[in-house]
Order: C-alpha cells, then sequence, then structure tokens
C-alpha cells in the first residue's frame, strides 16, 4: 500500500540545535498515529516537517493548541477560510459550514458569533470543522485538546476519533497525555531528542518494552489502569 504520509532520514537543525535526527516514518492511509514525548523531543517538529512548515534540513520528506482562530471573523468565516482560498461558491461554503457544525456537534446558531463568544471547547471544535472544510485526506493536530477540562477534552478526542473513522482520515496528532494517545491512536510514535526510540501498537507499549524511556513513559498510564481496576474490584 502506498503511504499516506513518508519520512526517510529527515533532519532538522534550529541555530545548530538538532531537533530531528534520521527519521525514518511511514504512515498508511487511515491509521491514526499518536507522537509522544517529553518536551523538546521533537513531536512539534515532526508534524511541522510533514506538513511542510519546517521544511527539512536533509532528509525527504494543522489543528494548533491555541487553534489560532481568526477574532476578528465570524465562526462561519472561520470555517469557511480555505474553501473560500479553492474558489468555493459561496452556497457551497455555506452548505460546507451547516455541515461541519452538524459534525463536530455544534450548534448552527454559532455560525455568526466571534470566536471570542464561544466557550474554549467550542472553539476547538470549530477549529477541528476550519481543518475539514476542504475535504482534506490527512488531518495533523498539535496538542489539540491541552487547554481544555478533562471533561471537554475527553468528550472531543472521542468525537475526533469518530470523525477519522467516519471520514477515512489520516491522522498525526501530537500530544503529551500518553493515556489519550492509548485511548485515541492505532499507533504510538516515541521520540527522544529528535530520535524515535519506539513506534507500536498501544497494546503492545502497555506489555512493556526494553527502553527505559519509553518504559517511563508508559508507567503512569499503567498506575492508572491498575488503580481504576483495583475500585472497580472493591
Amino acid at each position: 500500500m502506498t503511504p499516506a504520509i513518508a519520512l526517510e532520514q529527515v533532519g532538522k537543525t534550529h541555530d545548530g540545535a538538532v531537533a530531528l535526527q534520521g527519521v525514518d516514518l511511514s504512515i498508511p492511509p487511515g491509521q491514526f498515529v499518536a507522537l509522544v514525548g517529553g518536551s523538546g523531543a521533537g513531536k512539534t517538529t515532526l508534524l511541522k516537517t510533514i506538513n511542510a512548515l519546517a521544511p527539512p534540513t536533509s532528509g525527504i520528506g494543522y489543528v494548533f493548541q491555541e487553534i489560532g482562530l481568526f477574532p476578528h471573523m465570524s465562526v462561519a468565516e472561520n470555517i469557511g477560510v480555505a474553501p473560500a482560498l479553492l474558489g468555493w461558491k459561496k452556497d457551497e461554503i455555506a452548505a460546507r459550514v451547516d455541515e461541519l457544525l452538524d459534525l463536530v456537534d455544534l450548534p448552527r446558531a454559532v455560525a455568526q458569533r466571534r470566536p471570542a463568544a464561544l466557550s474554549g471547547g467550542q472553539r476547538q471544535r470549530v477549529g477541528v470543522a476550519r481543518a475539514l472544510a476542504a475535504r482534506p485526506a490527512i488531518l495533523l493536530m498539535d496538542e489539540p485538546f491541552g487547554a481544555l477540562d478533562p471533561i471537554t477534552r475527553q468528550g472531543l478526542g472521542d468525537d475526533v476519533r469518530r470523525l477519522h473513522q467516519a471520514l477515512s482520515l489520516t491522522t498525526v496528532m501530537v500530544t503529551h497525555d500518553v493515556a489519550e494517545a492509548l485511548l485515541l491512536a492505532d499507533r504510538i510514535v516515541v521520540l527522544d531528542a529528535g530520535r524515535i526510540i519506539a513506534d507500536a501498537a498501544p497494546r503492545d507499549l502497555m506489555a512493556g518494552h526494553d527502553d527505559p524511556r519509553v518504559e517511563a513513559l508508559m508507567a503512569a498510564p499503567r498506575r492508572q489502569a491498575e488503580r481504576v481496576r483495583a475500585l472497580l474490584d472493591d
């Protein structure tokens, strides 16, 4: 199968500092991949390299954390940015906005509101809708749920996973929340110092890994799972 995303020996430096080193990554169509690792591991740089926002220094080769909605535009105008740039007709854009508001579980009445009038969770949903507006095959997300409360975060994560499957997307998500990655992704890529140190299905990583850095990341969700299991057994 031809991969949806393929990187071969990709490297990236920032002012002499190495951000990515010899990264090989092949992602088939339809897969949901989570990039995890500590701060400075290279997760966001890798995502930006995939999207050509950060051209690689060597090798072959976004829903943002703060979403980046245009504050002077309405929700409808924000969602319609990409289709407008692509030359869609106004009635096509309006129909797509309504379709996407339904898809991300927002009332159509918010279409004429400005982002400042929405809750954090609603703004995140608008960001997802905007990313999907031009019917992309690939969805890239950089800490998309990071600023949300736990309940809103879980609900939106479940909705993104549902959209991933319903729209047959190829999704790559950066997250610091390993438990979130385990629950949402088909595959987890662990980075450290700009290198991939693990690349496996969630179940396989939870079962154990030879690299102590990977084991350290998996320790917290294992403890959480054990505590929940103990509560259910009481």
